[in-house]
């Protein structure tokens, strides 16, 4: 398992394209895990298979990354997910 914390905050979304492009090629081929860490929800999306949405420290959701995103059972999640809309990439 690999650890990455905000691996691609501070790229424009390009370079962000290709590093997930990257990972994800490195993990079909050497058949490795990622524990990616990020506020990043469209980047999220992109890499993962399973989400774990934490508030305060505490994991409150988790869930296959298409079944969290379209039903949300936690309030902040909800909450979460509601202000990404509005949010520009």
């Amino acid at each position: 398992m690999i650890l990455l914390d905000e691996p691609t905050s501070a790229l424009d979304v390009s370079v962000q394209k290709q590093v997930i492009e990257l990972l994800i090629n490195l993990q079909r081929k050497h058949k490795i895990s990622y524990l990616f860490i990020s506020h990043d929800l469209k980047v999220i999306r992109a890499i993962s298979h399973r989400i774990f949405v934490m508030r305060h420290g505490q994991f409150i959701e988790q869930g296959e990354t298409e079944q969290l995103f379209n039903h949300p059972q936690h309030p902040y999640t909800q909450s979460l997910l509601h202000a990404s809309l509005f949010t520009t990439a």
